[in-house]
């Protein structure tokens, strides 16, 4: 668990993204698949799993069988998010433009700016990675490298 978790009314079982083959966007926009590296803990399970099971319980089970299934269905509602290792062009200057012109509203020409320019270990943003003697090792092993000249 994590700070709040003791607030949630549900909790799922979700593995986490070293325990699953999935689909993630990472931080360039480009979509990637994973292989699962180790196998997940007690009742984890895959998010596509957890979320077919729900559908059960609700009485609308969703067609969804393998993960093939789902992945055949993201090909056919979001292609884009198929096509991996690749950055799709996007337009977002276009669509602010749009939607300030839809309000009325004017667009700043005054650019963005940030007060945190780094972030410190990345890879432990979340409830799941900090809590991962992996990944805790992981960043300290990125944090104290092995010299190669040693």
């Amino acid at each position: 668990g994590d700070k709040g978790a003791h607030l949630a009314d549900v909790i799922l079982p979700g593995a986490t993204y070293t325990e699953k083959d999935a689909t993630f966007v990472n931080t360039e926009g480009r979509p990637q698949t994973t292989r699962r590296a180790v196998t997940p803990p007690g009742n984890a399970r895959e998010d596509w799993l957890i979320v077919r099971a729900l559908s059960e319980v609700a009485g609308t089970t969703l067609p969804y069988d393998s993960l093939a299934d789902v992945r055949t269905r993201l090909a056919m509602v979001a292609p884009h998010l198929t096509r991996y290792d690749r950055i799709e062009p996007a337009n977002f200057f276009g669509v602010g433009a749009s939607l300030a012109k839809a309000n009325k509203a004017a667009v700043s020409t005054t650019p963005l700016e940030s007060t945190q320019k780094e972030l410190k270990d990345f890879y432990l943003t979340d409830a799941i990675t900090r809590s991962s003697l992996t990944m805790a090792k992981c960043v300290e092993a990125t944090q104290n490298p092995i010299s190669d000249s040693a």
